[in-house]
């Protein structure tokens, strides 16, 4: 790995879950195992070409595990790995975050919220 010199630690974090996906797919990931396709559908917002970019990403820092099935077709699931896991306090902080910032700016938490797993313990 090269060295590299930052201003703030903050920003090794960033630059391992920082963007618009790698935290929603992390979260994903905290309730199991997942297929790529299984996170497609979960967000259909993002592109094939995206979603298969993250996951390299988060891949090639250590922060999941991609397991290739050795059968016909070929399967491949994904999951957090053991140094992913320890990401689980922050997301859940931004996710908590999130909401109380979706009631103080909207009012209605559930009227932006899509209906999503996530989401469920909201209800």
């Amino acid at each position: 790995m090269e060295k590299k010199k930052y201003n703030i630690s903050v920003e090794a974090t960033l630059e391992v879950i920082g963007g618009k996906w790698k935290c929603v797919i992390l979260c994903h990931l905290t309730h199991g195992k997942k297929r790529t396709s299984e996170l497609k559908r979960l967000m259909p917002n993002i592109t094939q070409k995206m979603l298969t970019q993250q996951l390299r990403e988060l891949e090639e820092d250590g922060v999941i595990n991609r397991i290739i099935y050795n059968q016909i077709p070929p399967k491949v699931e994904y999951e957090l790995s053991e140094y992913g896991r320890s990401l689980e306090g922050i997301l859940n902080s931004l996710c908590t975050w999130g909401e109380n910032h979706i009631e103080k700016v909207y009012g209605d938490m559930f009227s932006v919220l899509e209906e999503n797993v996530l989401n469920d313990h909201l209800k």
